[in-house]
């Protein structure tokens, strides 16, 4: 056959030589079109930068990283790998590209909130959602030896905004922050018009910062912390700026405004507000959480609509600080670094460089954020953002999250000025270095980058025209979906994976059809394991919605996103409606006779 096979061809070959030399360019075009589309590990630079991709994925996927001054690269993955959630990554013929690979850490099933690696006074510094721990990391060995040191540990249960990023001041201080379980300290949170609770009672041991001594074992924060900010309710983008020796991050801002106060917002500007804000905190900041946000299209901190406010309300609270940036909303910063390196342009020293992971929450406009974007200081004032690496979705328009090809999470800088890059989709990681003149670097340089700012997934959207429900008339359960769930999970129902679970195919979309009605009648708060994987998040309830739609709701859940079970009835919710009032009032009647007693 093989014979036979190469005299055809040959003959082929003498009758249709054109044709073959046609053929020949073709697959050469097609392969420089492949080389060229794969340029730089797939990103978009400025002008003289150039990337290469360190790994291609990791087993664990990855959240932050650091480098040591030997160019080993230590990775906190985002997902459960037997050996542990720490890897170690090692160039030993100078590359760029990793030779070796190497995972370690506790006996700890450490969640998706997993984060933060940083690499200090010779340790290897790192957090769970639960935790603050490290290791003394040895010359002789990639893998640090020994056991962990727990530094600090924080008590109760896993719950949303857990991840804990680290920052040290040089003089002895680790800070970690703690984040608050809500949107806006509600009655009920995420319940359409709950007012706020004012005061909030969880501002003492949440929603903050606190400084802890960074060689000092088993602290707890109420006891052996000393908050130095307040009213920030989600941070994972922390850390200390060693030129004015200040402390910096980049907050996550609150969800859905137009699902809890619909009459004051409107789809549009719940895509866009609050600001994922920059801040300096100094000490004792108050970032004005849960009574306030900023609003960066007006420049202004606005009264939270839980405390009175209606969209147009401004603060007049002279405590509160003005961000010094104001990040569209959702972008979902999460890691900052202060480029302090030489081998970059002299445009980036001791600029702030942003990881944007992407929003989840911006349906039914596209989906914003997924960059590293640059803030250029001069004379340590910030400067107007800009996009510094980009590529990471694979297309413009984002539909849900799931679509973007990669998810910008980590940086890093390496000890030759390098910049490293982590996203947690597959846990690729790249390493961005400057080849050009620097001399030559200008404005010019940056056109191209310009250009990216006119993304669907960085500009503001147009109202209208990037409204991608226009037009599109939906009915019954697809309507009532879209008011009430699509902004988590999703068109396609799969969430992000992370905060907003799949209902995709869902085991319990797909199982007994009185604990999926509980779960909108009285919401659910996590850990909770869809499909095998864990989950931590919470849910709002939804009994203020008439069980029909409720039935609704889920009957056409059961038949999309690849679920194929049989509708749920209006008398099906009335049934376990009516089963968790009685339980609920059984059990306000047990706590009387305790109380009594």
């Amino acid at each position: 056959m093989a014979k036979s096979t190469i005299s055809n061809t040959k003959k082929m070959q003498l009758k249709t030589l054109p044709q073959l030399f046609i053929f020949t360019i073709c697959l050469f075009l097609t392969s420089c079109s492949i080389f060229f589309s794969e340029k730089n590990g797939g990103l978009i630079l400025p002008d003289g930068f150039e990337a290469v991709v360190v790994v291609d994925s990791l087993p664990g996927r990855a959240r932050h990283l650091a480098v040591n001054e030997n160019g080993d690269i230590y990775v906190k993955g985002n997902r459960f790998v037997e050996g542990g959630m720490n890897f170690v990554l090692r160039d030993e013929n100078k590359d760029g590209r990793a030779d070796i690979i190497k995972n370690f850490g506790p006996d700890l099933k450490e969640g998706a909130y997993a984060t933060s690696m940083r690499i200090h006074n010779g340790y290897l510094y790192t957090s769970s959602e639960m935790l603050v721990y490290r290791y003394k990391l040895d010359a002789k060995s990639m893998i640090p030896m020994g056991e962990p040191e727990y530094i600090v540990i924080d008590s109760g249960r896993r719950r949303e905004h857990d991840g804990k990023p680290l920052a040290f001041d040089g003089k002895g201080h680790i800070f970690v922050p703690f984040g608050a379980p809500s949107d806006a300290c509600q009655v009920e949170n995420r319940l359409p018009g709950s007012p706020g609770m004012n005061p909030c009672p969880i501002l003492d041991s949440n929603a903050g910062v606190w400084m802890f001594d960074e060689n000092k074992l088993n602290q707890f924060r109420t006891v052996d912390g000393v908050k130095v900010a307040t009213g920030l309710r989600s941070l994972v983008a922390m850390t200390w700026n060693t030129q004015d020796n200040s402390l910096y991050c980049v907050g996550h801002g609150r969800d859905g405004l137009v699902n809890t106060w619909p009459q004051y917002y409107n789809a549009w500007q719940s895509a866009l507000l609050p600001s994922e804000a920059f801040y300096k905190l100094k000490p004792g900041a108050n970032a004005g959480w849960p009574y306030y946000y900023f609003d960066q299209m007006k420049g202004k901190v606005m009264l939270n609509p839980e405390y009175g406010g209606n969209g147009k309300i401004e603060n007049t609270d002279t405590t509160i600080e003005t961000p010094i940036v104001g990040f569209p909303g959702h972008f979902a910063p999460n890691d900052l670094l202060f480029y302090t390196g030489d081998q970059f342009p002299a445009r980036y020293k001791n600029g702030a460089f942003v990881a944007f992971h992407g929003s989840t929450i911006r349906a039914p406009y596209p989906q914003a954020g997924y960059i590293i974007a640059f803030v250029p200081f001069v004379n340590g004032k910030p400067q107007k953002w800009e996009v510094f690496a980009d590529g990471f979705t694979g297309r413009d328009t984002l539909v849900n999250t799931s679509d973007s090809k990669y998810r910008p999470m980590g940086l890093a800088q390496g000890p030759d000025g390098s910049l490293y890059i982590s996203e947690s989709e597959k846990g690729k990681i790249w390493k961005v270095k400057f080849n050009g003149k620097k001399e030559d670097f200008t404005e010019k340089s940056l056109a191209k980058m310009k250009e990216r700012e006119n993304r669907t997934y960085v500009k503001n959207p147009d109202i209208d025209l990037d409204n991608l429900e226009r037009n599109k008339v939906a009915i019954g359960g697809e309507k009532l979906y879209q008011m009430n769930c699509l902004m988590c999970h999703q068109k396609n129902g799969k969430g992000d994976g992370v905060r907003f679970p799949s209902i995709a195919a869902s085991d319990w979309v797909n199982g007994n059809k009185d604990t999926l009605i509980s779960v909108l009648l009285k919401g659910l708060e996590g850990p909770i394991k869809i499909n095998g994987q864990p989950f931590v998040g919470m849910m709002p309830k939804f009994s203020q919605l008439p069980d029909r739609d409720i039935a609704s709701i889920l009957s056409y859940i059961r038949k999309n996103f690849g679920n194929n079970s049989d509708s749920i009835t209006k008398t099906e919710v009335a049934i376990v409606r009516q089963r968790l009032r009685l339980i609920k009032m059984k059990q306000m009647q047990l706590q009387q006779l305790s109380e009594k007693k």
